[in-house]
């Protein structure tokens, strides 16, 4: 097996990041931004405001192969990044945004 079809069928697996970030203009630019900047596709993004709107939370799909794991400590490092939490794919908010969908 070549290392590009083992990177496709790496890529066949998904994973969502949960993103508590603070609520302000810019701060969705930084995310994807650090994800655009290392060529690392993201799938699909739902942002939606906490409490009084003072913080917001981030959820994307992405691909998961050998970088992500080094993904997640950069986002980690974002100043208005507050907290990142890592999920399967079967997370509830993108299943029931596809069923919307299909």
């Amino acid at each position: 097996m070549n290392s590009i079809s083992g990177t496709e069928n790496q890529a066949l697996s998904r994973t969502v990041l949960e993103l508590d970030v603070n609520n302000h203009p810019g701060v969705m630019s930084h995310v994807v931004g650090l994800f655009s900047r290392r060529s690392y596709n993201v799938e699909g993004i739902l942002v939606m405001p906490v409490g009084n709107g003072e913080t917001s939370r981030i959820w994307l799909l992405v691909n998961e192969d050998e970088r992500l794991d080094q993904m997640v400590k950069q986002v980690e490092k974002l100043e208005d990044v507050l907290a990142v939490h890592r999920h399967g794919a079967e997370h509830e908010v993108f299943v029931r945004l596809e069923e919307f969908f299909l």
